[in-house]
């Protein structure tokens, strides 16, 4: 995927990254990987929307 189709409006991100996370069956590594963006980049987007991973529901909260 290219990255300039990844939203960058925060809250469409979290969308985004939530759906395709439940919906590939992945985890937000192996998403990042796939998806060839990087992880960080997307985690500190979000915690700006005061949201974080959480590894144990695979998904942001």
């Amino acid at each position: 995927m290219n990255y300039d189709n990844i939203p960058s409006n925060p809250m469409m991100l979290l969308s985004f990254m939530n759906t395709k996370m439940r919906d590939e069956n992945m985890n937000l590594d192996e998403l990042c990987y796939d998806l060839e963006i990087d992880r960080d980049e997307i985690v500190s987007k979000l915690s700006m929307i005061h949201y974080k991973y959480d590894k144990d529901l695979n998904r942001f909260v």
